[in-house]
């Protein structure tokens, strides 16, 4: 009874994407059948997913758009956590960049991809580029947010010890900003697997996004439909990883304490 309640419990996540793509399937059989040839059942869209996964292209597609990502998060998120704690800590520097940043934090990443194309050409460095840009902005705002919120007795305690500044950042304000800290890096694994993407729709001849288009424009819906449900396996799998990072990394923390 136990194990039952529990699969149960397991199962009832999946009850509705099943009912969805139960549906789906139907109609797709349908409109097929009246002669349509735009879409695609669920059905055929996993034979094609099993063709690609068979022949390389998958993993060849998915390591270039995940190593992409990982690439100008590390380089945007790394960028934007040393800036975000530099301008919380010092409200003179937050004064002066409050306009810069606000002026260009708006722009949205995309409109970025001619200037990127003109300076780095296709490839790895213009979705880099991209990608870093897209993933800078989120963590600069919320970790200088988070630096604010730092117990202020913690800074005076620091001064009154003589630490240097870069000896309050590493050494009080990022241990204290960790919680937050991970929401932030959250929202930018989210933002730059999405950015990827659609860099390679738009421009770059690499990766899932690029896969996609090719499907489509080679008027295959089952390799289209079987892309965009990997893309969105992939993006759940990211998330559930940095959640069991998160809880990892709390727990550390707690045990530490």
């Amino acid at each position: 009874m136990t194990s039952g309640a529990a699969i149960g419990r397991a199962l009832r996540p999946w009850a509705f994407p099943l009912v969805l793509l139960g549906l789906y399937e139907v109609y797709a059989r349908r409109a097929a059948a009246l002669g349509s040839d735009a879409l695609a059942p669920p059905s055929a869209a996993l034979k094609a997913f099993v063709g690609a996964a068979l022949d390389g292209s998958l993993w060849e597609a998915t390591a270039f758009t995940l190593g992409t990502a990982a690439l100008g998060l590390l380089a945007g998120a790394g960028l934007g956590l040393l800036l975000g704690i530099a301008l919380g800590l010092s409200p003179r520097a937050a004064r002066m960049g409050f306009l810069s940043i606000e002026v260009f934090r708006p722009v949205p990443s995309v409109a970025l991809i001619p200037l990127a194309m003109l300076m780095f050409g296709f490839g790895l460095r213009m979705e880099l580029a991209i990608v870093a840009f897209a993933t800078f902005w989120p963590m600069l705002v919320l970790v200088q947010a988070a630096v604010r919120q730092v117990e202020p007795r913690l800074l005076e305690v620091s001064r009154m010890l003589g630490l240097s500044a870069r000896e309050r950042a590493f050494k009080i304000v990022l241990p204290a900003i960790v919680p937050r800290l991970f929401v932030a890096l959250r929202l930018g694994v989210a933002v730059a697997l999405v950015v990827a993407v659609t860099v390679e729709i738009a421009a770059n001849p690499h990766g899932m996004g690029y896969a996609m288009m090719i499907a489509q424009q080679s008027f295959d819906p089952a390799l289209m439909l079987a892309w965009l449900g990997w893309i969105g396996v992939v993006g759940y799998a990211v998330n559930a990883a940095m959640q069991r990072l998160q809880g990892w990394m709390a727990r550390r923390m707690g045990a530490a304490a």
